[in-house]
């Protein structure tokens, strides 16, 4: 048994370190080597959560006037996501794993191109960012998919976009997104099927 132990934490300590080796590979590819002018000045403006508070706004509006009786409990439902998207990511995978952010990291972050004023303080997997995002994204799609139809996809082509940011100017590793991504898809699914089994889908009551 002790042995086997042994032998198990040897193969995924060995998994981690191929894993860690490509995703740093990526991340320096991505952050200095695949990189623009346009890229540099628009990304850290792309990615700051208050770009985008008019959208949250238009949606909140959108609901009150279009939803009447089920906008409440799904602004309910959206702000439920976020807050288990952003819970689970900061409050747990973050603590539980403490990866530093690559703009952190002792012998990384002097090969880093950071875009931002300063290296965001705490861990960086997973990337809330992306967990939030997509987990939104998720939910509006889902929900609203008989009135948004195809156009639903572009909120995950805008999640992607926010989500690579965060690659770009530095704070995070791609496979902090991509498992971000991955959890806020699965809450984003999770959080829109309570909301469609409870109160059914949405239609416009004009």
């Amino acid at each position: 048994m002790i042995l086997n132990t042994v032998l198990l934490n040897g193969f995924f300590q060995q998994v981690w370190e191929w894993l860690n080796g490509w995703d740093t590979y990526l991340f320096l590819k991505l952050n200095t080597v695949f990189t623009n002018p346009v890229f540099d000045s628009m990304m850290p403006w792309w990615r700051d959560a208050n770009t985008w508070t008019p959208l949250y706004i238009f949606f909140i509006l959108f609901a009150v006037l279009n939803f009447r009786s089920k906008a409440f409990f799904w602004i309910l439902g959206a702000v439920l996501t976020l807050v288990l998207t952003d819970q689970i990511s900061s409050s747990i995978f973050k603590k539980y794993f403490e990866r530093p952010r690559p703009c952190n990291d002792p012998i990384l972050m002097s090969h880093v191109r950071l875009l931002l004023r300063n290296c965001a303080g705490g861990y960086s997997f997973t990337s809330s960012h992306a967990t939030n995002h997509f987990g939104f994204a998720v939910y509006i799609l889902v929900t609203l998919k008989p009135l948004i139809k195809k156009w639903g996809n572009l909120l995950l082509l805008w999640a992607a976009s926010i989500s690579y940011a965060q690659v770009y100017v530095g704070v995070h590793y791609p496979l902090d997104i991509f498992c971000g991504a991955l959890m806020g898809v699965g809450i984003g699914l999770f959080t829109s099927n309570i909301f469609y089994r409870w109160k059914g889908p949405i239609t416009l009551e004009l």
